[in-house]
């Protein structure tokens, strides 16, 4: 199969059911998507599927095909972290970092879609994207305003 990654095409040997985090991490080496419950609920293995966050570990990646994939390693611009990428690093959100990645993916998302997000706006699309650690209030910091995450 033929996957559409970060604006490159991926000849992929893999079977159209397994999913798309596996093609991702073990046959491709992206392992920036994580591998958190296997569920779906934690949002670790959050990517963009034609721009909408989707769970990586819940599509098969025979899905994926003729559609666009972003994962965490698109979204900066060479060396240019992407800003929301900036503000984690500037807010030391991270700690473990298990979640860190999909929840990026999450906060760019609503971000496109909606610049400007209210509160509830926030709290809504990073809802599924759980912290072990409890960087829920650091995660919405940039630089004295809110951008991303929940209290």
């Amino acid at each position: 199969m033929i996957l559409d990654i970060n604006g490159r095409a991926y000849e992929v040997a893999a079977d159209a059911d397994e999913t798309l985090l596996w093609v991702l991490r073990d046959r491709l080496g992206l392992a920036g998507t994580k591998y958190g419950c296997g569920g779906g609920y934690c949002g670790a293995c959050t990517v963009h599927l034609d721009g909408r966050p989707i769970r990586a570990c819940q599509l098969p990646a025979g899905e994926a095909q003729g559609r666009a994939v972003r994962t965490v390693e698109g979204l900066a611009d060479g060396e240019q972290l992407h800003p929301v990428q900036q503000a984690f690093v500037d807010e030391q959100v991270p700690q473990c970092g298990w979640c860190m990645n999909g929840q990026m993916m999450s906060a760019v998302a609503l971000l496109e879609r909606t610049p400007s997000p209210t509160r509830d706006e926030i709290d809504a699309a990073m809802a599924g994207n759980l912290c072990r650690c409890g960087c829920y209030v650091r995660r919405r910091r940039r630089r004295g305003r809110r951008v991303s995450g929940r209290r």
